[in-house]
């Protein structure tokens, strides 16, 4: 059985953070501010895996209250996401995300960020899908305040037939 769920995150974004946008760190004057590293697109890429299993959300699993989690690197968080899945019968397919940020430009940026999510998710790149847009100036995106993530995931059930 073919499955999908969706994922959403937005991070402030301030001076003095470091920005890692899918575990790669971006050259930026701005960071994300977050519990953890505040990668927004793993994030949503776990919340998106989760929510196609019907398994809740990254905040179930890895709740910001605790400090265990303080100052983590995402990718901690989506290679559990992934366990879990696994031990549920589920097997990842296919991943689709929009990275919603102003500046910097992280067109030069996709390729790295997309390997990174396959070699994590050990996930061919051809089922992984990074692209990046603005909001053109309009609201916190566009005034370089925060940044935001959308992610679809589409897993196979393996214990269900259709």
């Amino acid at each position: 059985m073919i499955r999908s769920g969706i994922g959403f995150d937005a991070h402030q974004l301030k001076k003095g953070f470091d920005l890692y946008i899918g575990g790669i760190k971006i050259d930026s004057n701005l960071g994300s501010l977050g519990h953890s590293d505040g990668d927004a697109l793993i994030h949503a890429i776990a919340d998106s895996l989760l929510g196609a299993a019907g398994m809740g959300d990254i905040g179930q699993y890895f709740p910001s209250e605790e400090n265990e989690w303080e100052n983590s690197k995402s990718e901690i968080f989506l290679i559990e996401v992934k366990k879990i899945l696994i031990n549920n019968g589920f097997k990842i397919s296919n991943i689709d995300c929009t990275v919603i940020l102003q500046k910097p430009k992280i067109n030069s940026y996709i390729e790295l960020i997309r390997n990174n999510i396959s070699r994590i998710l050990e996930l061919n790149k051809n089922h992984v899908s990074i692209k990046a847009t603005t909001t053109d100036y309009l609201g916190y995106v566009g005034d370089s305040k925060g940044w935001s993530v959308i992610s679809i995931a589409t897993i196979i059930d393996i214990n269900e037939d259709f």
